[in-house]
């Protein structure tokens, strides 16, 4: 008699499975007679670092805008953690612990790139806490040669800059980027390419993005949508 055996993989390889950090179920959202997302799934894990691609007009950027309250839902629920943030307005998903980096920048352009770095690590720190902060914000994305210039005298990559180190000065758990790469120089991508790098492992991150390159040598794993409807994972 001859036994068949398995090979099974070392205990040591085998990843234990996510804890849900965000999820959504059956997600739908509607312009009048068109449906832009259609009952959508999504499980976000922690510490997992995900990407959602698709074409142009796929559903990528409404889907993002309901997890951050820009839009609420015509249906479904969007939970982060224990907390239902269906339709919540963006300030209080923030104050959970998310941060949101909107596909066009969200920054004050009347103060200065040390000012918006600095409102944004403020939140329930003592101010020798946020001054550390900012210093170290702007060193580790080497804002500080132009730390004193107004926002809105800024090109639009480095103000898309700027506001991915307001989103870090947070220290959320959860960091949400829409499209960050669009319209700027390699340089900045490449730099943005390695923030994202060292955040691996310690934060959960959600890209949305359509510069697939840029996209696969980042993320663990993949949705993709196309016409409002998931049509792979992996």
């Amino acid at each position: 008699m001859s036994i068949t055996t398995t090979a099974t993989a070392p205990a040591s390889s085998i990843r234990p499975p996510l804890r849900p950090l965000v999820e959504a179920k059956g997600v739908t959202m509607r312009f009048g007679g068109v449906t832009a997302v259609n009952a959508v799934d999504f499980v976000l894990g922690e510490v997992e670092l995900r990407c959602l691609i698709g074409p142009n007009g796929a559903g990528k950027s409404t889907f993002f805008k309901m997890l951050t309250g820009q839009l609420t839902p015509s249906e479904g629920s969007i939970r982060f953690r224990d907390t239902d943030i269906t339709g919540a307005e963006p300030h209080r998903i923030a104050r959970l612990g998310v941060g949101i980096k909107t596909q066009v920048p969200n920054v004050f352009n009347g103060l200065s790139v040390r000012e918006n770095v600095f409102v944004a690590a403020g939140r329930r720190k003592s101010i020798a806490r946020t001054r550390s902060i900012v210093d170290e914000t702007l060193t580790r994305l080497q804002l500080t040669a132009i730390a004193e210039r107004n926002v809105g005298q800024l090109a639009h990559g480095q103000r898309q800059w700027v506001e991915i180190a307001t989103v870090l000065a947070q220290e959320p758990e959860l960091i949400l980027l829409d499209e960050p790469t669009e319209g700027i120089q390699p340089s900045i991508v490449s730099a943005i390419e390695t923030v994202i790098e060292e955040l691996k492992g310690r934060i959960t991150v959600l890209l949305v993005e359509q510069y697939l390159e840029f996209a696969v040598r980042l993320a663990d794993s993949f949705v993709v949508l196309s016409r409002g409807n998931v049509v792979e994972r992996g």
